[in-house]
């Protein structure tokens, strides 16, 4: 017992690292450098809003522009080149965002067209001619009354006038492309199917439930035109 007890070497204290206590860095040390915080956080807020949030931002370049403005600067683009810089960039991202919607809308195309009785402009628009009417044809200046049912690639029914028992009545020009280029080629008491590719529908964007980059199908009734009258 003694014997195994003197065997045992004595081990030194452990030591304690202490590690020391730093404080937090702060750069919001006056009421200005708060509110200047505050006011990077509205940026930032605004570019996540507007979808530009990815966007890698040249600090250099984002600081300049703010330095210029608040400075009263002349700045390095005017509104009409920055407004046209920015919403092209937005449009790229959108497309890439929905690529697969687009590209399934331009497989279904490229497969629809070669359908008999399935008829394609050069716009890319395709057509189908249910009913033939004999009335009149509009045009781009026109007023048109009609009734539709729109659906998406995948059947899901979007909007129609049916459902309300109240036909659309609108300027052919001011509806989007597919429908404004379409309707031109019905005469008064025709049924046409509208395919309409998403470059003349809605773009890459959407509007409310259609997706962005879809593709459209109309069914659309026109049945009166109101022809434009000069003043």
């Amino acid at each position: 017992f003694m014997a195994a007890l003197t065997g045992l070497q004595a081990q030194p204290p452990a030591k304690t690292v202490i590690k020391p206590v730093t404080k937090p860095v702060t750069i919001l040390k006056t009421t200005l450098d708060s509110v200047s915080y505050v006011l990077g956080e509205i940026a930032a807020f605004n570019l996540v809003q507007q979808g530009l949030g990815d966007v890698k931002i040249n600090n250099t370049a984002f600081l300049r522009a703010l330095n210029d403005i608040l400075g009263k600067k002349k700045t390095l683009m005017d509104d009409v080149a920055a407004n046209a810089l920015l919403n092209n960039y937005m449009v790229k991202i959108q497309q890439e965002k929905v690529k697969p919607t687009i590209e399934e809308g331009q497989k279904f195309l490229a497969q629809n067209k070669l359908k008999p009785g399935v008829k394609t402009t050069a716009s890319g628009l395709q057509y189908e001619v249910i009913t033939e009417g004999t009335g009149i044809k509009p045009s781009a200046m026109d007023t048109f009354v009609c009734h539709y049912r729109g659906t998406l690639l995948n059947g899901t029914e979007f909007d129609a006038s049916y459902n309300r028992n109240q036909p659309l009545t609108l300027g052919v020009s001011q509806v989007i492309r597919g429908w404004t280029e379409g309707l031109q080629l019905m005469a008064i008491g025709s049924k046409y199917k509208f395919y309409i590719p998403y470059e003349l529908a809605y773009g890459p964007m959407g509007q409310g439930q259609i997706p962005g980059g879809s593709m459209l199908i109309f069914e659309v009734d026109l049945l009166d035109v109101k022809k434009y009258q000069t003043q």
